[in-house]
Formats: structure tokens, sequence, C-alpha cells
């Protein structure tokens, strides 16, 4: 008995002690005490090495557990040198799997070694959807075989599953009815496009709720395909539905097979046969109360024009207007005769006043389209329908028009002037030809008077409305002064900050001007402003003395400036043709600055003497000539300046006006000096007679 158990032995043990082959996937345990890089398993790639510290990748797969543990004893051998306690051992099988195509996480995947299919697709983050259930492909050794793992999905039968090996490559292929490009879809949204190929399935298009590619089961019906996908919506034909089988069409009357229920009209169908159901199309019946609408109404068409019925009913039966319809251009077309154009906002407002039309047989409604003005393109509204606005606005363009609009309505509804617009000029061009084509407008004048209506302007489809933009600064561009027109602008010329040209209303003064041309400067003649007024027939001068009107503050001084006018500031040292000799009062003789000087009535002799500077060592004050302009001829006077500065009270200063003359003679022209000059010339004519005996 015991030589019997022994034979046994000996030939079971070598089943028994054979080691198992190490695969990619297997995790290993390698014991090498004392070395800490080796206290965690390391796993067989899918190359079949085994990543070590300081040897790198080992070779093992196909090796037993000795192989492989003296082929990695050999290669630790050249770096550790105490391996006594060396040691391999295999911690777990795993197998490793590619799983590819229609699934979530596409790749390798590790698995128990009795891992099949399922196990493998789970753990590539399962199916996406759309996925071809009934034709996987398993692939080994270079060799594929299809897979059909909807069947085992229905049954649940394991055997259906083949084993699964390391090595091995499963790929799930997409479903037919997906396009080339990839989009998320639901379970409903496929189910309800097909789930089937064109050539084992039926294909069902047209006016179906879910026309796609079906499977077709055994004993199918046409009905039962028309209810695969969805029914047949409400706008089908069901009395012409079409089935092609092998190449030959059918026509199927649905409602007849439903009225009589007899199977023997339903058309035979199989894998690969097409059902299409078309569109009912209504057909076009006129008769001789047939009334058309068109455009955007809710629901256009031909309708029958009873007796008694109106416009309003006819447009009531269509639906009424979309909230896109223009119901101020309705038109009623007519066969013979003009077209018609309804205003539904003025019969709205007053019936009485703007009657709808009577509806004849044949007529036409169009409703036209309510404009975008979005849209660049202005041909949807005709000149006649049309008003312009250009210039200085937020939105300037080409705008509709209707009669019932104001000025103010078509200048909002272009977004009103922005802060350059000139308001006290606005022009408006009207279509036509004539001398009267232009009319302005002062828009400033409008509204500071408080808004009379009355005097806003007529317009009418065609105009052009135009709002000039104002000058900037002219000493930062000049070339703008081009937006500004010259009978709108008023020029200041001379001695101010900044000469140059601004625009110019008749609200403003000539302070505002000058104002705005930063003001006369440290140079400026006050008293020789000088404008020229250029609105009347003839030029004319005016003068004005700015120095009196800052002295007093009378308002009356102020000199009237309209458009167009130029004011001329002088210079103080001009010349002395710029001074008439009826505003001054000439000083000559022995002064220091003789000369011509500005004289008031508030100056005396003693202002102009002082202004020249005084009189020089050499003058004559005892006798100061004044030579005095009136209207019946020049008189002279004289004057003692010493008495005065004496005794004032006894001598007063003589009145000079402007247009006199005052001369300080030289000392040599006094008597006295005269009377020694004359002995002097007596003694040297004695003089000489005698020499002229003694010789």
């Amino acid at each position: 008995m015991k030589r019997i158990l022994l034979c046994l032995l000996m030939v079971l043990c070598p089943v028994w002690l054979q080691a198992q082959t190490l695969a990619p996937g297997d995790v290993v345990n390698i014991q090498l005490p004392g070395e800490e890089a080796f206290n965690q398993p390391f796993i067989i790639s899918d190359s079949g090495q085994l990543l070590l510290p300081e040897v790198g990748a080992v070779s093992v797969a196909g090796m037993d557990e000795q192989q492989a543990q003296q082929q990695i004893r050999q290669r630790l051998a050249a770096v550790y040198r105490n391996l006594d306690e060396f040691s391999l051992s295999l911690l777990s099988s795993e197998i490793r799997v590619r799983v590819l195509g229609y699934v979530n996480q596409p790749g390798t995947v590790t698995l128990a070694a009795d891992a099949n299919i399922q196990m493998a697709l789970t753990a590539a983050g399962g199916l996406k959807p759309g996925a071809q259930l009934d034709k996987l492909q398993l692939t080994r050794d270079g060799q594929s075989r299809p897979l059909n793992y909807k069947s085992y999905l229905d049954s649940g039968d394991l055997s259906l599953l083949p084993a699964l090996e390391s090595g091995d490559t499963v790929f799930v292929a997409a479903s037919p009815q997906l396009g080339n490009v990839e989009i998320q879809f639901d379970a409903a949204s496929l189910v309800e496009a097909g789930d089937a190929e064109q050539q084992s399935g039926l294909t069902l298009f047209g006016e179906f709720r879910n026309p796609g590619t079906f499977s077709f089961k055994p004993g199918m019906s046409v009905v039962d395909a028309v209810m695969r996908a969805g029914g047949v919506t409400r706008y089908a034909d069901v009395t012409k539905i079409r089935v092609i089988t092998n190449n030959q069409p059918t026509l199927f009357d649905l409602k007849a097979y439903l009225d009589s229920g007899k199977t023997e009209q339903l058309p035979p169908i199989q894998p690969g046969s097409i059902i299409f159901a078309p569109i009912e199309v209504e057909e076009i019946s006129t008769t001789q109360r047939t009334v058309y609408i068109m455009g955007e109404v809710q629901a256009p068409g031909a309708y029958e024009n009873s007796t008694g019925a109106g416009f309003m009913d006819v447009l009531a039966n269509a639906g009424g207007p979309t909230r896109f319809a223009d119901t101020t251009q309705i038109r009623v077309l007519r066969e013979n005769g003009p077209a018609l154009l309804v205003n539904l906002v003025h019969y709205s407002q007053n019936p009485a006043r703007h009657p709808l039309p009577d509806l004849r047989p044949g007529d036409v409604i169009f409703v036209p389209e309510k404009i975008d003005f979005n849209e660049k393109s202005w041909l949807k509204v005709t000149n006649d329908r049309a008003i312009k606005i250009i210039g200085a606005v937020y939105n300037p363009g080409r705008f509709e028009w209707e009669s019932s609009m104001s000025f103010l309505d078509v200048l909002a509804h272009a977004g009103g002037p922005n802060q350059e617009a000139n308001l006290a000029n606005i022009r408006i061009l009207h279509q036509g030809s004539g001398d009267n084509n232009l009319t302005r407008f002062n828009l400033e004048a409008f509204i500071n008077q408080g808004g009379d209506f009355a005097t806003l302007p007529v317009l009418k489809a065609g105009d052009t409305i135009i709002v000039d933009e104002l000058p900037k600064d002219p000493t930062d561009n000049k070339a703008s002064w081009v937006r500004q027109s010259a009978d709108d602008s008023i020029y200041v010329f001379g001695q101010v900050g900044a000469p140059g040209r601004y625009a110019f209303n008749r609200e403003l003064g000539i302070l505002d001007i000058l104002a705005a041309a930063d003001g006369p400067n440290g140079d400026a003649n006050l008293r020789q402003l000088r404008i020229s007024h250029r609105d009347g027939p003839t030029a004319s001068v005016s003068k004005f003395d700015l120095a009196l009107y800052f002295e007093t503050g009378d308002e009356s001084l102020l000199p009237t400036v309209v458009p167009g006018d130029v004011i001329y500031v002088p210079k103080l040292d001009a010349d002395w043709l710029d001074k008439p000799a009826d505003k001054v009062v000439r000083l000559m003789g022995e002064v220091t600055t003789p000369g011509r000087y500005t004289f008031s009535q508030e100056m005396s002799l003693l202002d102009l003497l002082a202004e020249a500077g005084g009189p020089t060592e050499n003058a004559f004050i005892e006798r100061i000539m004044i030579v005095n302009t009136s209207c019946c001829g020049d008189e002279s006077q004289s004057f003692n300046l010493r008495d005065y500065v004496n005794d004032p009270a006894d001598h007063p200063l003589p009145m000079l006006r402007p247009g006199d003359t005052v001369y300080v003679p030289n000392k040599e022209d006094s008597a006295p000096s005269q009377l020694r000059q004359g002995l002097r010339d007596v003694l040297s004519m004695v003089t000489l007679i005698v020499l002229g005996a003694a010789l």
C-alpha cells in the first residue's frame, strides 16, 4: 500500500511542483533585507519587465518564480554584495487587457485572472451612449472574433462570454446611427434616432415623430414600424405613405386600413425596407369669394369672404398681425385699380376719419414687415416715406417718416443733438427745385422762449435735416473752421488773447465774443475799438470806447454786433493814423515826450503835461500857448503855469478839448531873453566898427 501511495506521489509531484509562469500584470514581492527600496511589491509591466532600483528593467515574463529569481539575482549581484536572504515570491496573478473603442476610459486595465468582458468594460469606465452591443470584437494573438454582448445582457448566460487572457484586446464599435462628429446623447434620443443599420433594419423618414433606422423583428408590419418611429405628425398625409421593399414601391393608405382593419391592405416589409410619410399639401382653390392675405399675419392664406365680412373680419380670421408687422403700411392690392394704403394706427385713433376699404373678390391684403433699424439696408423704406438727418446728432441716418411726426419727433428719433451741435442754425433742405428749398431753424431760441410749437418747421418726406457742428478753439484746430458757416461767425482781430473766427448768434453780445477770444491783452487800446458791420447793404464802421464802459458801467455804450461783423482791437503804440485828430490833443515844444495824446473830458492841461513827462529845463512855462479848434475858427490863448502854481485860485487852468494844440516854448523865446540877445548883437556891431576904424 505504501509503495502504491509513493508511486502516486512521484507521478503527481511534478504537476504540483510546477511553478506558475509569470505574466504582465502579476504582482511579485522581492525580499532584500536592509533595502527600503524593495519594501513595496512590484508589478510586471505590459512589456513583461520589472522596473527595479539600481539595476533598471529586468525581463521576467514567461519565466517561473525560480527562473525569475535567478535572473534578478544575477542582475543585483553587480550592485549588492549580500544576497544571502534574497528571495522572490508571487503575491497575486492578474491579467492586463486593453479595452478600446466606444467606452468612457479606453486604455489598458488590470483585472483578476478569472475576470470576464463585463468586468473589463466596467474597469474602462463603462460603455458610452451609442455603443453597438452586438458587434464587440475580441482580439488575441492577432486573431479577432465577433462577440454579441447584447445576447449576454438579454440572457445572463456567462458561457457566452469567453475567458480573458493577459494581452487580449476588446474593441467596442459605435452605432451606425452616429455621425462623424461625436455629440453627447442620452439613451432616449438614441432610441428615438434608431438602433440599426440600413441593410438590416427599417428606415422611416418624412413626417414621423422620430425618423430613423430601426431594427427589424420577424412578424413586424407597417403599423408596427410606424409606431416604432413614434407615429406620424399632424402634418403627415396618412393616405399616401410610400413603402419600398426589394426596390418595389407600394402606396399605403393608413387611413383606409384603420377604417377597414383588413390585414390584406398591409404591404409586406423586410430588413432594408424604406417607409416614407409625405407632408399633407393643401390644394390651391379659388372661388368667386376668395380673398388672399399674406405677410406678417399669424395664418396667411386664402379665405372665403362671405357677404357682410369686412377688412377687420378677414384680418382677424388670419389670426391678426404678428408682433413684427408694420400696421401703418398695410396694402390692399387689386387686379384692376391702384393699391390702397391702410393705416391701422390712424384707424384705431379716429375710425370715422380713416375708414377701412371694402374688400372685393380677388383682393390681396399684404401686411409688410416692420423696419429693423439695426439693418444697414435702407431699401425697405422708399424715399416718399423717409427723412434724413445728418450732422451733429448721436444717431444720424435715414429714418421712416409719417405725417403725424413733428420736427422734435424726428430729432429725438436720431438720439438728439450732441454736445458739439450748433442749435442756433439748423438747416432743412426740402426736396425739389427752387429758391425756397432751404429753411433755417433756431432750436436754441425755441427752447429759451419756452417752446412755441407753432414755430417748428414743417417737414415732409424726402427732407434732409442738417445739424452743423460748432467749430473748436481756432488756436487748437483751425481746420475745424470749415464746419462753421461764415453767416454764423464773427471775426476778432488785433490785441486779444486768441484772435480768430468764432461761432456767434444773436443772443450773444460784444463782451461774450471778446471773452471767447480770451479778452484784450496788455497792449490793447481799449478806447479805440472798431467794429465793421457787414449785415447792411453797405459796409459801415463804428467805434467803441471799452475803457469808458468799464469806468461808467453804462450798458447803453455797448454796440450791437451780429453774425458776420468784424471786431478790431488796436495796439496802444499803433500808427498815429489810428487816432483821429478830433480824438487827440497835440502837445509840442519843450516837454519830455511831445506827441499826440488821447484826450477825454475828464482830463486837464496838467494831466496832459504829466502824461508827456512834464516840461523840460528849458521850457518857458510862463507863456504856454494853447490853440483851440472850434466850428467858427481856431483861437489862441496863453497860460502862465508858474502863476497857476503860485496862486491856483486867481489863475484857473484853461479848458482843453480833443482836437486842440498845446505848445510849450523855449526860454530863449521870452521877451527878456530876446532883449538881451538884441543888446549882444548891437555891442557886437559897435565893437566891429571901432576895430575897423582903428585899423
